[in-house]
């Protein structure tokens, strides 16, 4: 069985409409977060076996040259590195924040501290608990912003203390700021393209 695990349900639609009802595929939401993303991958791997695990979603570019859309992975298997390479995904080093890289004054810094290509928030912990229990894992990331651009809200600030967006927060930032909406529209469509070239990627590779 092989797990594809997404940290949001906004992730994963477009990859269960291509694989359908792939034999021997598992798709798991594991919440957002590296806490989130660890529970929830122990507890599905405690209940069944998986002989891969990729952890997928949306990304933040630091790499300048990395466009909305593109697919970057990271990971030490061999194998399925090439096979990664092969379906149309790029190698890149791939950090794991704590929090949403807002700004594009978030990403220069990141970029410059950490030498990463892209920004996420729980594929560190999903390759832990994957060494941990000697399963073959990568993260497989499309990037939904660039890094010259920032998001039109400051994320962070929308999340409660689980990591889940509070909905009346949102609410009633957009409501205060109604000129963003044109804003956050565009990124909503640029995130279900970004989705949708995911899913074609991870296809070939499961």
């Amino acid at each position: 069985m092989k797990l594809v695990c997404f940290a949001v349900k906004e992730e994963a639609p477009a990859f269960r409409k291509l694989a359908g009802p792939h034999a021997g595929v598992a798709t798991l939401v594991t919440g957002m977060g590296r806490r989130n993303a660890e529970s929830a991958v122990r507890h599905f791997l405690a209940r069944q076996p998986a002989e891969l695990v990729l952890t997928c979603g949306f990304a933040g570019g630091l790499h300048p040259e990395l466009a909305p859309g593109t697919v970057v992975f990271e990971t030490t298997d061999t194998d399925l590195a090439a096979r990664l390479a092969g379906a149309g995904a790029k190698p890149a080093k791939i950090f794991c924040a704590d929090r949403v890289a807002v700004t594009v004054a978030d990403k220069q810094a990141l970029r410059q501290t950490t030498g990463a290509d892209a920004v996420e928030m729980e594929s560190a912990a999903i390759q832990n608990v994957c060494r941990e229990l000697k399963i073959p894992c990568a993260t497989v990331r499309v990037i939904s912003d660039a890094a010259a651009e920032d998001l039109p809200l400051d994320f962070n600030r929308l999340y409660r203390r689980d990591m889940s967006l509070d909905g009346g927060k949102l609410a009633l930032t957009i409501a205060q700021a109604p000129w963003k909406i044109p804003a956050l529209m565009r990124l909503q469509k640029r995130c279900q393209f970004a989705a949708e070239r995911l899913a074609d990627v991870l296809l070939r590779v499961i």
